[in-house]
């Protein structure tokens, strides 16, 4: 056992990842946003009767109303920026959820299709670290939140050591399931490093939403916290050329179905005995 964790830790330094966020995924430095203004014509046509005033004000409410798009039901309203970094992690807990049970089953004895297990490690790749951490949390963010000071301030360099111990640990995974199979001898190696990952990220991911985030918009005005939302959304489209979440949750959905892990209520804790 000594000799695999040695091994391991090996690996995971001659795979360490410091590569320019461009490495991963687009970097913009400035965006740029279009707004597109709805303009009212002004123009009069004339005095009316006073009998008909009253009725044509009125006619003229209905319309401006009837010109603004109307949300129908489902149809998705604006996300903010806390929402929008907070149902990342969403999908990033869901990777985790992979990772767990896969170390089971690897310490089971079974034989794992290295596929799904390859898909996920590079959606965090590329949605977890190259975007959400690198370009969102370590650009706009953690800056932020370490100017502020204070408690929060004080976890940021910890969570930037997490940010490339995690770099390091994908690398590691992807190593091993590009081989097309999961040798038995990468096995309980393999494991442990689903399981040291894990333990990281669900304290590293619990800390930014209940100390960072909240620190981080408590320092920006609603203005400011309404562009940065904006900001997010262009830098998405700039990386994704689409919607990158509503896509990254259909990877993460189809990885889970391909486990077998797509029931929700599996994972309901049992009765007492």
């Amino acid at each position: 056992m000594a000799a695999q964790l040695t091994g391991i830790s090996l690996i995971f330094k001659t795979n360490t990842l410091r590569r320019d966020p461009r490495s991963f995924a687009p970097f913009p430095t400035e965006l740029r946003k279009e707004r597109i203004m709805g303009e009212h014509d002004n123009t009069r046509r004339g005095l009316l009767a006073t009998a008909a005033t009253g009725l044509l004000a009125a006619s003229a409410f209905r319309s401006s109303f009837a010109a603004q798009p109307s949300k129908k039901a489902g149809q998705e309203r604006e996300v903010g920026a806390v929402e929008d970094l907070m149902r990342e992690h969403g999908v990033l807990r869901r990777c985790l959820m992979v990772y767990s049970e896969t170390a089971i089953r690897l310490r089971g004895g079974n034989r794992l299709d290295p596929q799904p297990i390859q898909r996920t490690a590079e959606l965090f790749r590329r949605f977890g670290e190259g975007y959400h951490e690198m370009q969102l949390e370590e650009i706009h963010i953690f800056p932020t939140v370490k100017q502020a000071g204070g408690p929060a301030a004080a976890v940021i360099d910890v969570l930037n050591t997490q940010h490339e111990r995690g770099r390091e640990i994908t690398a590691y995974i992807l190593q091993v399931v590009a081989k097309g199979s999961i040798e038995t001898s990468d096995a309980e190696p393999l494991a442990q490093a689903f399981e040291s990952f894990v333990r990281m990220y669900r304290a590293h991911a619990a800390r930014e939403d209940t100390v960072v985030f909240p620190v981080w918009k408590a320092s920006l005005s609603e203005r400011q916290l309404h562009e940065m939302g904006e900001r997010f959304e262009d830098i998405e489209r700039q990386t994704f050329g689409h919607d990158g979440f509503e896509d990254a949750v259909k990877q993460i959905s189809h990885v889970e179905e391909a486990l077998g892990l797509a029931d929700l209520a599996q994972f309901t804790a049992p009765p007492k005995a």
